[in-house]
C-alpha cells in the first residue's frame, strides 16, 4: 500500500509544480476561504468573550420586584424574611428603597434622580475613594456621578432641599449588574419614610444555586397570587451566549461561500490538467497502470492542492486571531483558546475535503479514459 501511495504523491507534485501559477491560483482560493472561515470564526468569539466580560458576573445574581401588574406597589417586611429563609446560607440578601427627588450637585441646578436606600451598603460595594461603613448618615455616590459633577468625600449636594456630605465614592461597577452604583445616589434605608422596599437584590455563590433560590422564592410568595417578578440575569448570559452562537454559524456559513468559490477553480484546473495530459493518461494505462492508480494520481493533486492552501490559511489566519483578539479583547494570546482552535481547524478540515470533492469528477473523467483513445487524442 505505501509503495504504491508515494509514487502516487510524488508524481502529483509533479504534475502540479508542472503548471506552478495554475496550482497556485487554484490553491490560493483555498486560503481565502480557510481564513474567510476560522477570522469570521475567531471574530465571532472574540465578540462573545468582550461581551460576556462587559456582563462580568452577573450569572448569580437575582433581583426581587413587586408585581405592579397585580397593583403590589413594595415589598413588605414579611416578604424580607421569606426571600432570606429561600436563600442560601452563603447569600447576600439586600433590601433596597427607591424614591425621585429634587438632587443639586454643586450648587448646580436641580435634577430630579432616583435615590437609593441601602441598609449595609459594605455588602454590595466597594469604596473607590472614601469609606462605605459605618452607613448611618451622608450619602454614597457612583463614580460616573462624582466624575460628571467633580465630587469627592467631603463635598456637599442636596436632596430635596437638605444639605447632605459625601461619604465615598464608589467602585466602577458590572455594566449589566442591577446592583451596578456608577449612576446612583445612595443614602440610609433610615431616612426614608416609607415601609416597604422597592426590590430587593440577592446574592448567591453560582448561577445554580441563584436559579434554585429564584425557584423557591416563586413557589413561596407567588403561592396565592403572582405578587414578585423574580429577574435572573443567569438566564439571560445564557441567552446572549446562544445567540452569538447562532450569529458564528451564520458567520462561518457565509465565509463558506469562499470555499465553495474555490472548489469550482479546483474542479476547473484538474479538469484542464485532465484534458492537457490525455495522451499522457492513455500511456500510463497502456503500460499496466490501472484506473485505481489514475484516480489515486488525480486525487492526490486535488489534496495536495487543498493541504498546501489549507496549511497556508492556517498560518495566515492565525495572524488575523492575533490581532483580532489583540483588539478586541486586548489579549493577542487568546487566539488559542478552544473556540478559536475548533474554528481553525474546521476551516483546514473543510478546505481540504473542499479539493477532495472537486477533484472527485476530473479523476474518475481521467481514470475511465480508454487508453486507445486516449492515445488516439
Amino acid at each position: 500500500m505505501a509503495g504504491r501511495f508515494f509514487p502516487a504523491a510524488l508524481m502529483a507534485r509533479r504534475n502540479l509544480t508542472r503548471t506552478k501559477m495554475r496550482s497556485l491560483l487554484a490553491s490560493l482560493g483555498i486560503v481565502i476561504g480557510v481564513v474567510a472561515i476560522a477570522s469570521l470564526g475567531m471574530f465571532g468569539v472574540a465578540l462573545q468573550y468582550s461581551f460576556t466580560q462587559n456582563l462580568g458576573n452577573v450569572g448569580n445574581q437575582l433581583t426581587v420586584y413587586p408585581n405592579s401588574g397585580e397593583n403590589v406597589t413594595e415589598l413588605t417586611e414579611r416578604d424580607i424574611r421569606t426571600i432570606r429563609r429561600e436563600a442560601s446560607a452563603t447569600a447576600t440578601v439586600s433590601p433596597v428603597k427607591t424614591r425621585v427627588e429634587p438632587v443639586s450637585y454643586n450648587r448646580e441646578d436641580e435634577v430630579r434622580e432616583t435615590i437609593y436606600g441601602v441598609e449595609n451598603p459594605e455588602e454590595l460595594y466597594e469604596a473607590k475613594e472614601g469609606r462605605v461603613s459605618p452607613f448611618r448618615s451622608g450619602a454614597l455616590v457612583g463614580s460616573s456621578v462624582a466624575e460628571a459633577h467633580d465630587l469627592h468625600p467631603g463635598s456637599q449636594i442636596t436632596v430635596n432641599g437638605t444639605s447632605v456630605r459625601i461619604r465615598a465614592v464608589l467602585e466602577e461597577g458590572d455594566a449589566f449588574s442591577p446592583t451596578n452604583p456608577d449612576n446612583r445616589v445612595i443614602v440610609p434605608a433610615t431616612s426614608f419614610s416609607q415601609r416597604g422596599y422597592s426590590e430587593v437584590y440577592v446574592m448567591e455563590s453560582t448561577g445554580t444555586q441563584a436559579n434554585e433560590t429564584a425557584m423557591g422564592i416563586r413557589d413561596s410568595l407567588n403561592n396565592r397570587e403572582d405578587r414578585v417578578f423574580v429577574q435572573e440575569l443567569g438566564s439571560l448570559v445564557d441567552t446572549i451566549e446562544e445567540q452569538f452562537q447562532i450569529i458564528n454559524t451564520v458567520l462561518a456559513g457565509i465565509a463558506s461561500i469562499s470555499l465553495l468559490v474555490a472548489g469550482i477553480s479546483i474542479l476547473n484546473v484538474m479538469l484542464m490538467s485532465t484534458v492537457e495530459r490525455r495522451e499522457e493518461i492513455g500511456v500510463l494505462r497502456a503500460v499496466g497502470y490501472q484506473k485505481r492508480d489514475v484516480l489515486k494520481v488525480m486525487l492526490m493533486e486535488a489534496t495536495l492542492l487543498g493541504f498546501l492552501g489549507g496549511i497556508a490559511g492556517v498560518i495566515l489566519s492565525i495572524g488575523a486571531g492575533l490581532a483580532i483578539n489583540h483588539y478586541a479583547v486586548g489579549d493577542a494570546m487568546a487566539v488559542f483558546r478552544l473556540p478559536n482552535a475548533w474554528y481553525v481547524g474546521a476551516a483546514f478540515s473543510f478546505g481540504v475535503l473542499t479539493s477532495i470533492v472537486s477533484g472527485l469528477y476530473p479523476a474518475w473523467k481521467a481514470a475511465s479514459e480508454e487508453p486507445v483513445d486516449a492515445l488516439r487524442g
